[in-house]
């Protein structure tokens, strides 16, 4: 059983609105181990290989989806409307939860413009999770045409974060 990132979040906020103080999720050799109510004192050390721990302890928690090979999404008019440019763009998605940052450094220039043309892999913006500064880079090369997000705003995972017109 492998979660993403969303059945994670979905995972953790329905426990958040029971009366379930712990919860373990095994699969394979992985265990996911949640504890509500607990504090810093209450926890492990790390003393008895025997002992199992919750995954805040063990690892930072930022979760990044599994690699795919798929090619990058694009607007679809679901809708009986005419299509409108939207259709035409590609999105550039947020890998991870976060906080948005167009520059590397708040007095640095922004690393793309509406209008710039990038590369693939040519870094378009950062996203700060947990204190790790992840560089996104660009999966199309093209013309960035709109950026959805504002500086220092907080990005959810699968966000689109900049409209490009791929080459």
């Amino acid at each position: 059983m492998q979660l993403d990132l969303h059945q994670l979040q979905e995972l953790l906020t329905a426990i958040d609105q029971t009366n379930i103080s712990e919860f373990t999720l095994k699969s394979g050799d992985i265990e996911l181990v949640v504890r509500k109510g607990t504090s810093l004192s209450d926890r492990p050390t790390l003393s008895s290989p025997d002992q199992s721990y919750a995954i805040s302890e063990l690892v930072s928690p930022i979760l990044v989806p599994p690699e795919t090979t798929t090619t990058p999404k694009t607007t679809e008019v679901t809708s009986g409307a005419p299509p409108t440019n939207a259709n035409k763009f590609e999105e550039i998605l947020s890998p991870v939860v976060g906080t948005f940052y167009r520059a590397p450094a708040p007095d640095e220039p922004a690393f793309v413009e509406v209008g710039d043309r990038i590369t693939s892999g040519q870094v378009v913006c950062i996203i700060e999770a947990m204190k790790v500064m992840n560089e996104i880079e660009a999966e199309v090369s093209g013309q960035i045409v709109e950026i959805l997000i504002k500086n220092g705003e907080p990005v959810e995972y699968n966000q689109p974060l900049m409209l490009v017109s791929p080459n």
